[in-house]
């Protein structure tokens, strides 16, 4: 039996703020009977058919995931593949709520309005049914209980909500899904309480000129009826001339045409919005008052030619994203989506996908900050029986017809669609929005997921039709996302007929486990959701910087500073809309102390400045110029940070102002003595020794076996060992050169020499020499060399358990991979230790992770108490390898979380690994592909120059 609730606190208050508002104006006015969101939710009794805290009634939020409120049963939607289970959690939800209506709402037309519930649902209200039950767990759906309700009396609603539905197509287009499935009231609820004649809905189409057609809806309609129709700007408040139309009694719908001048149209650079305002009057007074913000632009979809928007054509960049965060679910809030959409600007991105139409306030944020979105009628890859489509169409089409940011409808996804049901999108949308499947070349659009580098036979630059693949560059863990993005979208691009792509995706999808009471609290299966740009609460992983500065709309021209560097720097404007000199630039030469690692300095700005930008219309190239004097080259690299015209950081980017070896010179400390070094070979040892640093290499390989100051044995051995290339111990030489002591290891093969310099002031210096030993017919003497290099350097055994961080002047603070060097900086960093794997460390998610590949070092400290010593590069390009990420616990089988790391722990190489994107490495472009190497009679071969200060 249901059990009796008490009338909420809100709800009385709610009751006041009606008979205000019912005084005061004439607008449908919409009462809560939910909380606004998961974040300030009402409770509602309710009760759970099976799972846990389950058979017995209670109370739970609305809206939530009943899930996540502790009920039934957790399931992710690929339970029928990799997670082998027979069927999904079917629980069913009951729930219970009383409120009360007052008196003077009985002459009010009132309908009750679910923002979505998962997954059929059926209304009582007094005990009596509201109207069919509905199917589709997406979608907002209503009904009208005006001749239901008890006027100034309570009123009791009952929902039952059963999780897998009577529909088979249905469960086969949402549970039948690589997501979680989910339960409950989920959305809001709410009240519309409307005069009896009233404007019941409206379809917009709003363009760029001013113009406006606008379909009404309309509900009791007498004689002597017009509607008065205005725009106010949402930002100026400024208010256009109205005008007005005659309605014809008894009309349900009426068209509306007109038009404004001086509008601003709507872009995602410039998101200009309206309040559209219309006026019903009976015989010259207020009868209902209707409000929509609005944008005005104008869609066109040429085949075989592009998407424009205002007659640019676009391109988008852009993410899918699920409506998600761990402790909601799909419950999300306001706050939340205009937080997602600022993280889309923040990338660069202008465009947005998801596999369902997401929550209306994620829209209006959409609307406000600027972002095209491909809006999805479900169906992941099965589709809607053609009668519960239609249906579900009609409701996404009616909620979201309005949205300046939608502009294109996906009917399913990768086979999840019912082409019956294409042509319902048209009915319901006077912009004739054209209607994709994702992952087809339907009908002239061609949106093909993950393809290939080189895709198309006739197809994409090879083809004919417009693209722009809605699902690539996948991130699962740390691949994808801005691994290998900028070869593709440097290929692409080269196409008149490229229209944008969408990464796959923004967010990991790790649900907090209500059930869980280990260590471990949140779950992604796996790799089955660890897919995101960003962990899942929004933690920044390395792509985020990558695909902000890839996507940035300012683009320089490869650039070196030398002494001949004049100040001159060639930039591209990439934006769609705006023209460059509306954002703003300026520019820092940073110097760092040169005691920078031997104390707690840092880089100081010598020099500053605000950069005057030219006009430059989308496309154009032109030169900014920044001062350059004697002084500038005291610094040490330069910064140049940008904005857009909203004050929104573009990007930040970086130059070092010397080589390497200045830098080496630089920072090393040198110090004064009177002594010099020694050298002496006991056995199978050799020792350098120098102001109480001694160094211990193998005579019989070459290979450090100890390092010693005068606290401690610092534990950096079993080196250098080639990476990358074959080589056997030739033979070891030392001599005395003044008063340094010097070690020459040959070899046989690819690496030709080590030699090591133990200066007086017991600083070490290493210098390799490789790829010299060549033959007539271009091989090598000795040992063979690989073909195909995907690594390259040299390696050394060093244990991470004294660790606790690095400092170091360098690209950062992100590791980089071979195909993802964008999004790392230069300059002085500092991170902590941490274990933090990419998308799966989600109880600890530490970003950026402490361990992997730094580029272009130039100094480093690696701090491990007494065991810390510090080492310098003076040649160009090195990467510092610092450990070995670890493997994700949970990896299902086929998702290759990383490439393989080279022997050792820390390692110097001038080539890395490549990163995958959901496909092979082979099937990326040119910056995922293994080098290779090629010695002929003659060549210098390669160096490179270490300094190592093991001193305490």
């Amino acid at each position: 039996m249901l059990l009796k609730n008490t009338i909420q606190n809100f709800t009385i208050a709610a009751l006041a703020l009606f008979s205000y508002q019912n005084s005061a104006s004439q607008q449908t006015d919409k009462v809560y009977l939910s909380g606004k969101d998961f974040e300030h939710p009402v409770q509602w009794d309710f009760y759970c058919t099976d799972g846990n805290k389950s058979k017995t009634w209670s109370k739970i939020n609305v809206p939530s995931q009943w899930e996540l409120e502790g009920f039934g049963e957790y399931t992710y939607g690929r339970w029928y593949k990799e997670l082998n289970q027979k069927e999904p959690s079917k629980e069913e939800g009951l729930y219970k709520y009383e409120f009360e209506v007052p008196a003077d709402y009985k002459n009010k037309d009132i309908t009750i309005v679910f923002g979505g519930a998962m997954t059929d649902t059926e209304v009582k209200v007094n005990g009596k049914l509201a109207g069919e039950i509905h199917q589709g767990g997406f979608y907002e759906f209503k009904y009208d209980i005006t001749k239901l309700l008890k006027f100034g009396a309570k009123n009791t609603l009952e929902v039952h909500v059963w999780k897998h539905s009577a529909n088979k197509s249905v469960n086969a287009a949402e549970r039948k899904a690589d997501w979680w499935l989910f339960g409950g009231i989920y959305r809001p609820v709410w009240l519309e309480v409307a005069p009896k004649a009233h404007i019941e809905h409206i379809a917009v189409d709003a363009k760029m000129d001013g113009s406006l057609a606008a379909t009404l809806d309309l509900e009791n309609i007498s004689k002597n009826v017009e509607v008065e129709t205005t725009i106010v700007g949402v930002k100026d408040k400024k208010t256009f001339a109205s005008t007005s139309f005659n309605i014809k009694k008894g009309s349900t719908q009426e068209i509306i045409k007109t038009k404004w001048d001086g509008v601003e149209p709507w872009n995602p650079e410039s998101p200009n919005l309206y309040t559209l305002k219309l006026t019903l009057k009976e015989n010259g007074k207020t009868v209902h008052e209707f409000e929509k913000r609005i944008g005005f632009r104008t869609l066109e979809f040429k085949k075989k030619d592009g998407i424009y928007v205002n007659g640019t054509k676009i391109q988008m960049k852009g993410v899918n994203r699920h409506t998600f965060w761990p402790e909601g679910g799909r419950s999300t809030s306001k706050r939340l989506s205009v937080m997602d959409v600022n993280l889309l600007k923040d990338m660069n991105m202008n465009a947005v996908r998801g596999h369902y139409p997401p929550d209306s306030h994620f829209l209006e944020a959409c609307d406000s900050l600027g972002i095209f979105v491909l809006n999805e009628l479900a169906g992941w890859q099965n589709a809607y029986d053609t009668k519960t489509g239609t249906k579900l169409v009609k409701e996404t089409v009616e909620r979201d017809v309005n949205h300046p940011s939608v502009i294109i409808w996906d009917n399913g996804n990768e086979g999840g669609w019912n082409y019956d049901v294409d042509k319902v999108f048209e009915q319901y949308d006077p912009q004739k929005r054209i209607v994709i499947h994702p992952w087809a070349d339907f009908n002239g659009w061609d949106a093909h997921h993950y393809p290939t580098y080189l895709t198309g036979v006739h197809r994409f630059n090879q083809g004919e039709n417009v693209f722009f693949p809605t699902e690539f560059m996948h991130a699962t863990y740390d691949n994808g996302g801005g691994a290998a993005l900028e070869d593709f979208w440097k290929r692409y691009k080269e196409s008149p007929l490229f229209a944008g792509a969408f990464i796959w995706a923004m967010v990991d999808e790790a649900v907090l486990r209500s059930d869980w009471t280990g260590a471990e609290k949140f779950d992604s299966k796996g790799s089955l959701a660890a897919d995101g740009i960003l962990g899942p609460h929004r933690e920044r992983e390395g792509s985020f910087y990558a695909i902000k500065e890839i996507w940035a709309p300012i683009q320089f021209a490869p650039f070196q500073i030398t002494d001949k560097f004049d100040g001159k720097i060639l930039i591209t404007n990439d934006y769609l809309f705006s023209n460059l000199n509306t954002c703003q630039m300026e520019y820092r030469v940073m110097q760092a102390d040169k005691n920078l690692f031997y104390g707690n300095n840092q880089a100081k700005s010598i020099a500053s400045g605000k950069i005057e930008i030219p006009s430059m219309e989308p496309g154009e190239t032109r030169k900014i110029s920044i001062p350059v004097n004697d002084s500038f080259f005291n610094g040490d690299f330069l910064e140049i940070s940008a904005k857009d015209q909203h004050g929104r950081e573009i990007y930040t980017w970086s130059w070092p102002i010397h080589k390497a070896a200045y830098f080496a010179e630089k920072f090393i400390l040198t110090e004064k003595t009177n002594t010099k070094a020694t050298i002496k070979k006991e056995g199978n040892q050799i020792t350098l020794s120098a102001n109480k640093v001694e160094l211990v290499l193998d005579a019989t390989n070459g290979e450090v076996l100890s390092v010693k100051n005068d606290k401690n044995t610092i534990p950096l051995t079993q080196g250098p060992r080639p990476i990358g290339m074959k080589a056997t111990f030739k033979e070891i030489k030392t001599e005395q050169i003044g008063d340094k002591a010097v070690c020459t290891v040959l070899y046989n093969g690819a690496m030709h020499s080590v030699i090591w310099t133990m200066e007086a002031d017991g600083r070490v210096k290493m210098d390799l020499r490789a790829l010299t030993n060549a033959t007539n017919n271009g091989g090598f003497d000795g040992a063979a060399f690989d073909d195909k290099i995907d690594k390259f350097g040299i390696t050394f055994s060093y244990p991470e358990q004294d660790v606790t961080g690095m400092k170091w002047f360098g690209k950062g603070p992100y590791h980089v991979w071979k195909n993802r060097m964008k999004g790392a900086t230069y300059g002085v960093w500092h991170k902590e230790y941490n274990n933090t794997i990419t998308g799966e460390s989600f109880d600890n998610l530490i970003y950026p992770e402490f361990k992997g590949y730094h580029a272009n070092l130039f100094g480093a400290n690696l701090e491990a108490g007494n065991n810390s010593f510090k080492v310098f590069s003076a040649s160009e390009n090195v990467t510092f390898r610092v450990f070995t990420p670890d493997e994700p616990k949970h990896a299902l089988p086929g998702s290759y979380p990383q490439p393989k790391f080279p022997e050792g722990d820390l390692s110097f190489m001038y080539e890395i690994p490549a990163m995958r994107s959901f496909k092979p490495l082979e099937q990326q472009g040119p910056s995922s592909q293994p080098t290779n190497i090629r010695i002929k009679n003659g060549d210098d071969g390669i160096t490179m120059n270490l300094w190592f200060d093991f001193r305490n």
